[in-house]
């Protein structure tokens, strides 16, 4: 663990460049859920994916900047952004775990394109049209939105360890 934090203090450009790159693998990642294995993600799912973007160009920038300012306000930016990603990935897990008997998370995919014209039906489209309450794949034990909200919570308490240790310098 003292490595870990020996590391953060001499190379938090190096860190936000990992993060970048662990960003861009959960973001493929869903890329290949949904295309590869026909997963249609949900509108929660779809503010998850806004949320790990954001996160990940905020990582991309910081890690081209030197000054530590830069790495502070990129911290508690991202750090903002997880914590929002996180919420919503808790959020879905509870719909999961304790459906309603109503399902009001989106329309699907064809049903917008037959009944909407195109110019409506496109942003729906970015919206998602999957059942929120739906668990499509499990690994471990957990579904998607579980394995989001641990994601989300292991890069806060990452980001977290970086303030903290910024903050002492």
């Amino acid at each position: 663990m003292q490595r870990l934090v020996d590391w953060l203090d001499e190379a938090p450009r190096q860190f936000f460049f990992l993060l970048c790159l662990l960003g861009l693998g959960l973001l493929a990642f869903g890329m290949y859920l949904q295309h590869g294995l026909g997963l249609e993600p949900c509108p929660m799912c779809i503010v998850q994916r806004y949320a790990l973007i954001f996160i990940t160009l905020t990582a991309a920038m910081a890690s081209a900047l030197r000054q530590k300012i830069w790495h502070t306000s990129a911290s508690v930016l991202i750090l903002l952004f997880t914590l929002f990603g996180a919420y919503v990935a808790a959020r879905q897990s509870w719909l999961q775990w304790y459906p309603p008997e109503v399902v009001s998370c989106g329309r699907d995919f064809y049903g917008m394109i037959e009944t909407f014209p195109l110019q409506r039906a496109i942003p729906m489209i970015f919206k998602g049209g999957g059942d929120c309450t739906k668990v499509d794949w499990v690994f471990l034990g957990g579904s998607i939105a579980n394995w989001s909200f641990l994601c989300f919570s292991g890069i806060a308490v990452a980001v977290l360890l970086l303030l903290w240790r910024r903050r002492r310098a």
